[in-house]
């Protein structure tokens, strides 16, 4: 589907993992190793991982292409994700643009995003004519955007570059029919075109869940509106409480709005599942299982701990009383429901280098070997590993032909 080539990316060896975890807290440190002796603890006695994700620093870390990675190594069993998650995958993850003022090709200001620059997609000729094939393509202005002054970055693909963003779109729209003739999400229709790299095209693969969440449902532009009008709002939410349900751990990695993923309308420890019961639908319960949460807010840590030592936010709750105040702190209502499952576990520090070293020390634990391990940016082996996905991590195989029109 996308070649027979598998070329290997720049190897994350044990020594820099060790960098890594030397620029770290000791506190930190150990929720990390807390964290992956549990991981390898589940997977060994044969439970299941799902991972939750948003979108952002996710797909830029290389988080995204990681995730997919243990996919097929068999140590993530699930994914639950946003329509921008699912779109840039879609589009191949990253790729890299020039960013160009506007004004410098007659735009007018109304149409141009806040800071007045328009992006063009660093692609290949083969890449363009495939598009080309696809989409109706402004080659004039294509060649006007390249031609321009401007600044070359890697960012998150099918976004705002010409014409990659365009592309994503209607592929996405083109899709809607199959996925609603065949009664399936699109993402999972997607999925089968997609990269084995990306998680939706390892899901696909491993025939495992990757789903966008129902909070997770705005934003990506068509995409999700796409991914949303595929499936209704009621099948989307059984499926992911199915995989919540399936879970013995689940790890969210900068994610917002967990709270709403949680206690959706079938979750009874945290949620709102108590009259789904009692219709006789399937509920389910986070009560008894393990969650690890990646996130730099340190008001997370300090809920938590007034949770553990005192039971803060469940008093607050039982006397009616805001969490902001009966707390004293500035509050993320999914710090809530967070801070009340007996099995989580926060870790506070940057993604990027959290799950390098939490992956590492699982797969380590488990004896696996993941064909991809992330690193942060800003250094030498995160870059190359950007510049890894840019090249290798390709967008879908799309055509008219695929989508049953």
């Amino acid at each position: 589907m996308h070649g027979s080539a598998n070329p290997q990316p720049e190897t994350v060896k044990k020594a820099d993992l060790e960098r890594l975890a030397a620029e770290l807290e000791p506190r930190v440190l150990e929720r990390i190793k807390d964290a992956a002796r549990t991981w390898a603890e589940v997977k060994q006695r044969g439970g299941k991982v799902v991972v939750a994700t948003g979108s952002g620093p996710n797909i830029h870390e290389g988080v995204t292409t990681l995730i997919a990675a243990l996919i097929q190594s068999g140590m993530v069993d699930g994914v639950l994700t946003s329509s921008a998650v699912a779109g840039h995958e879609m589009a191949g993850a990253l790729e890299r643009v020039k960013r160009v003022e506007g004004a410098r090709l007659g735009l007018p200001l109304e149409m141009m995003p806040s800071d007045g620059r328009v992006e063009a997609a660093l692609i290949s000729r083969e890449r363009l004519a495939q598009i080309a094939a696809d989409v109706e393509v402004d080659l004039e202005y294509y060649r006007r955007l390249v031609s321009a002054p401007g600044k070359e970055i890697i960012k998150v693909a099918g976004n705002l570059a010409y014409p990659t963003g365009p592309w994503l779109e209607d592929a996405a729209l083109g899709y809607l029919p199959a996925a609603k003739k065949q009664g399936r999400s699109l993402e999972a229709v997607a999925g089968e075109g997609c990269h084995p790299l990306t998680m939706l095209g390892a899901a696909a693969r491993k025939k495992a869940p990757c789903l966008v969440t129902v909070p997770q449902l705005v934003g990506g532009g068509a995409v999700g509106l796409a991914i949303g009008d595929s499936i209704t709002i009621s099948r989307r939410s059984e499926l992911v409480a199915q995989t919540l349900d399936s879970a013995d751990l689940i790890i969210e990695s900068g994610l917002a709005l967990a709270q709403e993923i949680h206690d959706g309308p079938f979750e009874l420890f945290t949620g709102h599942g108590l009259w789904a019961r009692k219709r006789g639908e399937p509920t389910f319960s986070l009560r008894d299982k393990k969650v690890v949460r990646i996130d730099l807010d340190p008001h997370i840590e300090r809920i938590w701990n007034m949770q553990r030592q005192k039971e803060a936010v469940s008093q607050a709750i039982h006397t009616g009383k805001p969490k902001a105040v009966g707390l004293g702190l500035p509050f993320r209502m999914e710090f809530s429901g967070f801070a009340r499952i007996p099995g989580s576990l926060p870790i506070t520090a940057d993604l990027g280098m959290v799950w390098p070293l939490m992956a590492g020390r699982a797969a380590h634990h488990l004896g696996a070997d993941p064909a991809f391990m992330c690193y942060k940016q800003g250094t030498g082996l995160g870059e190359s590993l950007r510049e890894f996905i840019v090249q290798h991590v390709t967008p879908m195989k799309f055509s008219n032909d695929m989508t049953g029109r």
